[in-house]
């Protein structure tokens, strides 16, 4: 059976999610953290993706980003996986696969969900019971976008610097946004449409998003 077309247009925003295989942990080490940022920055650098948000959890990743060139998340997934599953089979001494198959994405509609999606993110390791405030969590972008700690992997999003005019404003601002409590609806969607590789939108979007699936499938057909 052919795989699912995967749709990620230049300059749409998209949440993806890799997850280790049956639910297992990914990252053993604070080590192991250090190896999967690194080559994240270095491959979202080479395939031209723009990383917003993320959070390493023990046995997924969320991460918040904009494909600036085609198939560039896929490529960028596609060689940081295979890097860091070397690394981790190297020095754990074991085999096999670490993945639960392809990553989850779903495409994000800017003015009306992404900063959604950015607390969506960074509220992960509190909603999960392992931390009282995302400010207590190492590894995620919380500290980048909201306590302002220099990242040359974050590439901050014009939504999010639109928040304020100033660096210290906005980052005063992002803190009250993230203090703001996630409606459940919100979270429930953002977890279904990335679950079920859905776009998450209003009905404009939405459609402007089946316009564009159809236009490619009907393209990979004519191939």
């Amino acid at each position: 059976m052919p795989r699912t077309l995967r749709l990620t247009p230049n300059d749409i925003p998209v949440h993806v999610i890799q997850r280790g295989n049956n639910r297992q942990a990914c990252f053993f080490d604070e080590q192991d953290y250090i190896a999967y940022s690194h080559w994240l920055k270095q491959y979202a650098h080479e395939y031209k993706v723009d990383i917003h948000a993320w959070v390493f959890m023990t046995n997924h990743v969320h991460l918040l980003c904009t494909p600036r060139q085609t198939n560039g998340i896929s490529l960028m997934m596609q060689a940081l996986g295979r890097q860091y599953v070397r690394y981790i089979n190297k020095t754990y001494s074991r085999s096999g696969t670490l993945w639960e198959g392809r990553f989850k994405s779903s495409l994000v509609q800017t003015e009306a969900y992404l900063l959604q999606v950015y607390r969506y993110i960074e509220l992960n390791p509190v909603r999960a019971g392992m931390v009282s405030s995302p400010d207590d969590y190492k590894w995620s972008s919380y500290q980048i976008n909201a306590k302002g700690k220099h990242s040359e992997l974050c590439a901050p999003h014009e939504v999010y610097l639109a928040l304020a005019n100033s660096p210290r404003a906005r980052l005063a601002a992002y803190q009250q946004l993230v203090k703001q409590q996630l409606d459940t609806s919100i979270v429930a969607d953002i977890t279904l449409a990335t679950h079920k590789g859905l776009a998450i939108g209003d009905p404009l979007f939405m459609s402007r998003i089946e316009a564009l699936a159809v236009s490619a499938t009907s393209h990979a057909k004519a191939s």
